[in-house]
């Protein structure tokens, strides 16, 4: 059983040797990481793959919330930094199986879900949702947010949806993600439903004024 288990430890070290050297010459770009390195997972390589990525790419997708190391490094094995063949954004999450496939008879819609796709990105993105169930970012409020309007799977395929657009802008655009937090996304959903509310009492002749316990 030890020499089983010293096998399998060389054979993972000698992997992991070559995943660097094949990720070397693909770091062009200069980045600096900011914040620390995300929780390593036990299928993370032994070195430091974070940085590896992000010269590949020019930015640091594992700041998303959600996307490990491994996470990324499927998305960047499929698809790559250059997502310049795709038209725009729609078409990306398009392809990734993302987005609703409207079915319409009659002008009625008879159904709007999401095709079945064995898109590779499109499954490492439903299982890097799953992990924000009860995370602390603004992205794991949203998580939640929709978990309690629809089921789950509806949920995941929606947020993976978003976290498929902050890949997309990321990678064409240079933007770095930064996170504000649940107590922000709360609070701007917060007044978001204030603002509804005030355009709907005005349709109907109100106004609505704030208690003093509320203000």
């Amino acid at each position: 059983m030890a020499r089983w288990y010293d096998s399998l430890a060389q054979r993972l070290t000698e992997c992991d040797a070559k995943l660097q050297a094949l990720l070397a010459p693909l770091g062009r770009h200069d980045v600096k990481l900011a914040g620390p390195a995300k929780r390593a997972g036990k299928n993370t390589p032994g070195f430091d793959l974070r940085t590896a990525l992000a010269r590949w790419a020019g930015v640091d997708l594992t700041r998303i919330n959600g996307l490990a190391v491994t996470s990324v490094l499927t998305v960047l094995s499929e698809i790559g930094p250059d997502l310049s063949r795709f038209a725009n954004v729609k078409h990306f999450c398009s392809w990734l199986g993302l987005c609703p496939g409207t079915k319409i008879s009659g002008g009625k819609v008879l159904s709007a879900r999401t095709r079945r796709s064995t898109n590779r990105v499109r499954q490492a993105l439903k299982l890097a949702t799953m992990s924000l169930s009860r995370n602390g970012s603004a992205l794991g409020a949203f998580y939640r947010r929709l978990c309690a309007r629809m089921d789950k799977p509806r949920a995941n395929t929606a947020v993976a949806h978003k976290l498929a657009r902050m890949i997309y802008f990321m990678l064409t655009r240079g933007e770095q993600f930064v996170d504000r937090g649940q107590q922000h996304y709360e609070e701007h959903q917060r007044q978001r439903s204030i603002a509804a509310l005030r355009r709907r009492a005005a349709l109907l002749g109100f106004a609505i004024t704030p208690t003093a316990a509320a203000a």
